[in-house]
């Protein structure tokens, strides 16, 4: 049986109000075992992410880490750390799509009110790309292709309102061209469609558009990170024809709201460990992942910026959600 958002809230009510930990247990901390709560599937990059570090930091803390995967719809695995003790023992790995979805009203977000911010842990930016016959020869020319052509160049996002729709957006509005997103559930149909050229662009991130560059099925016309991104250091950057205009995704680890500030430092600290270790990048660099390791105000101030910055988007475009 699936867990909706209210049963979710409701099963973790309880737990708001719990009191922080005292002094001592805050000392002796942590007596048992952690989890870390992934809203995504089994396989995917955070799932992926979440384990490795699941396994580092429980070598340090000296308890056992369990990842926990609920993919049920509207952010059941942050809602249930957000509405859960503060104690520390249950994080969830927040996606970029947080932030999105904040600004959308998917998301509830208020700072420290919301979620005890641990660290930031990697970045990867997202990529425009086409397959390798197609006539696009730049980011510069499909810019060019669609000016000449008012609402004809199409790309695809995963949903409407989406982070993919958002910088697909901000990329019309920079440029004053009129590309048309297109919405996929999955990645398969959109590659699919691309490939065989009835949407002209695909828009997708470094860690599943990076491996079909590499591969040669796809040329990376340009990406969103702020310099080059050394994972790809020969495709241009966006900011290269817009100026001003980058942006990187990310996952960061969050704990329940009002979690003791000796707690917190202390999962900082081994997030930092753990991201250090060169098995940890390595691993990472595998899926056109860089670490971004932060202190807590430096994820909660980012996070406030993009939603910020995600509104005043939405607002001046009149993005629609689905």
């Amino acid at each position: 049986m699936s867990l909706t958002l209210r049963s979710a809230l409701a099963l973790t009510a309880a737990f708001a109000g719990t009191a922080a930990l005292p002094a001592r247990a805050q000392q002796n901390w942590p007596q048992r075992s952690l989890r870390i709560l992934v809203g995504t599937s089994p396989g995917g990059s955070p799932d992926i992410i979440g384990r490795l570090l699941a396994d580092k930091m429980a070598d340090r803390l000296g308890q056992s880490i369990t990842v926990e995967n609920n993919t049920g719809g509207g952010g059941i695995a942050a809602s249930m750390v957000t509405n859960g003790p503060p104690d520390g023992y249950s994080m969830t790995l927040l996606t970029a799509g947080y932030a999105s979805g904040a600004a959308v009203g998917k998301f509830p977000f208020d700072g420290d009110n919301t979620f005890s911010f641990l660290s930031m842990v990697c970045a990867y930016p997202f990529v425009f790309a086409v397959p390798k016959d197609s006539p696009i020869q730049s980011f510069a020319d499909m810019l060019a292709r669609a000016k000449a052509a008012p609402g004809k160049m199409t790309y695809s996002i995963t949903s409407l309102g989406s982070i993919y729709h958002l910088i697909g957006s901000w990329v019309n509005s920079k440029a004053g061209v009129d590309m048309v997103p297109i919405p996929y559930r999955g990645s398969a149909a959109a590659v699919t469609d691309v490939m065989t050229g009835r949407v002209d662009v695909m828009l997708d991130t470094a860690t599943s558009g990076f491996p079909r560059v590499n591969r040669g099925e796809f040329r990376a016309l340009a990406v969103t990170s702020p310099p080059r991104y050394p994972l790809l250091p020969n495709a241009p950057t966006v900011a290269e024809t817009l100026p001003g205009l980058h942006y990187l995704s990310w996952l960061g680890m969050a704990g329940a709201p009002r979690t003791p500030r000796p707690v917190v430092d202390r999962l900082n600290a081994e997030l930092h460990r753990a991201l250090a270790l060169p098995d940890v990048q390595a691993k990472l660099k595998e899926g056109g992942n860089i670490a971004t390791p932060t202190t807590p105000e430096a994820m909660r101030q980012q996070i406030a910026d993009e939603v910020l910055t995600w509104k005043q988007l939405i607002e001046a475009n009149n993005i629609k959600v689905q």
